[in-house]
């Protein structure tokens, strides 16, 4: 097992996007001396598909889906944005904003650069500007998210800086959708659900997680994540399906948290049931002169699993995804460490480590105590829907150009390259 010390300082770094049937298990890493492209093909294999070795400091770097196009940032240069072909090692084109590149989101229909006070969203197949957001709220983090799905293309970035507010905008259509009151203090951390039906929020506190409705912004769900201390989420992430979160934070603590009401829940002993009953009454009974805040304790969700990571305090990353026919939960650090985790939902509890990649071609293991085991109840959803990802899409999830650029270099006409036109 990794003893935590550093590898490799890792600048930024974001998981593949998942396309409507796509699972994308990939990792883009920015380094002080370019960036790197890998893919997790199994439990135990993670590939370096991709170095870039530019001796400049990437500060963001996003690939989309499991395609050549890689969007990057780097601190030489923070105002320009580089769109890259990198199987070609080709410059598509670049574009430079009036301030620092902050956050770059992508999809297979819209590329959207954040600034501090403003967000530009463009077409992606020609990256012509199609609209701009202006004098929106201070945003020091470059704190946005845009659905994976193209087809119900929201935005989502704060709507103010003092307070959880959510601005929701519809990136095909260009226009306002809604205002969420998610939290009382300023966001730290937003997702949006592959279906794009959904968005996950937290704020600085970092206590409560809450999802919403983006429709009408009806509050779905409430997570308690912790009561004692008050953290720094880093992410959010759903699965494919839509029946999980994970959340991870500056603390060694992963969370994953389940959104299906459906599922029989467990019964209790009989002791316990009678307990928990007289609680539950009486928590309602008294909810007309308890505090408000505790009230909505009791009716917070808690976690169904959970990870203890091997340090705190760094910056890291977390998703879900299906590997080896197991849903995993994966973790990328800023020391520049990869770590995939076991899910056994059904079980629930802490979750055990399997492996750890480091991100400089080395891998440290960590035997698992038990065999590892493929759990119908737990992946029989995902797999019905989902296809991991190809050395070849297919036809639908292919594009021929980037139709204003006329150059055969420009063009990305081999596999794995866009998704479709729209």
């Amino acid at each position: 097992m990794s003893n935590g010390a550093a590898t490799v300082e890792l600048k930024y770094f974001s998981f593949g996007t998942a396309g409507k049937k796509v699972l994308s298990k990939s990792l883009a890493v920015g380094t002080k001396t370019g960036y790197r492209l890998y893919s997790l093909s199994s439990v135990d294999n993670l590939d370096q598909i991709y170095e870039n070795a530019e001796s400049e400091d990437i500060c963001i770097v996003e690939r989309l889906f499991s395609s050549s196009l890689v969007a990057v940032v780097s601190l030489s240069s923070p105002r320009k944005l580089r769109v890259c072909h990198f199987k070609k090692g080709n410059e598509i084109c670049n574009y430079s904003y009036s301030n620092t590149i902050l956050g770059v989101k992508l999809n297979r229909a819209r590329l959207v650069v954040c600034l501090e006070e403003s967000l530009y969203i463009h077409n992606i197949h020609d990256m012509k500007v199609l609209h701009t957001i202006r004098d929106t709220p201070p945003n020091p983090a470059g704190l946005c998210c845009l659905s994976t799905s193209s087809d119900i293309c929201y935005l989502a970035y704060p709507g103010s800086s003092t307070t959880g507010e959510v601005q929701i905008f519809d990136a095909i259509n260009l226009q306002s959708v809604s205002m969420i009151s998610a939290h009382e203090s300023p966001l730290a951390a937003m997702a949006i659900s592959h279906q794009g039906n959904r968005i996950a929020t937290a704020s600085e506190r970092g206590t409560v997680i809450r999802v919403f409705n983006i429709a009408d912004g009806t509050k779905l769900y409430e997570f308690r994540r912790g009561v004692k201390r008050c953290v720094s989420i880093c992410s959010l992430a759903f699965s494919i399906d839509g029946l999980y979160l994970c959340s991870s934070s500056n603390t060694e603590t992963v969370h994953v948290f389940k959104l299906d009401d459906s599922k029989e829940i467990p019964q209790m002993p009989e002791e316990q049931q009678s307990w928990m009953s007289l609680l539950s009454k009486a928590v309602t009974a008294s909810a007309n002169y308890l505090p408000t805040q505790v009230t909505d304790v009791f009716n917070q969700g808690r976690a169904v699993a959970s990870i203890h990571l091997p340090f705190q305090g760094l910056k890291n990353i977390c998703t879900i995804v299906m590997v080896d026919r197991v849903l995993r939960l994966l973790v990328a650090s800023s020391h520049g460490y990869l770590y995939v985790y076991n899910l056994d939902i059904e079980e629930g509890g802490e979750s055990t480590l399997w492996r750890t990649h480091r991100l400089d071609g080395q891998v440290d293991v960590l035997d698992s105590p038990k065999p590892i085991k493929s759990n119908e109840g737990n992946t029989s959803k995902l797999e019905k829907n989902l296809k991991t990802e190809p050395s070849n899409l297919d036809a639908d999830n292919h594009i021929d150009s980037l139709t204003d650029l006329s150059e055969d270099r420009f063009k990305l006409n081999d596999d794995s390259e866009f998704p479709p036109v729209i």
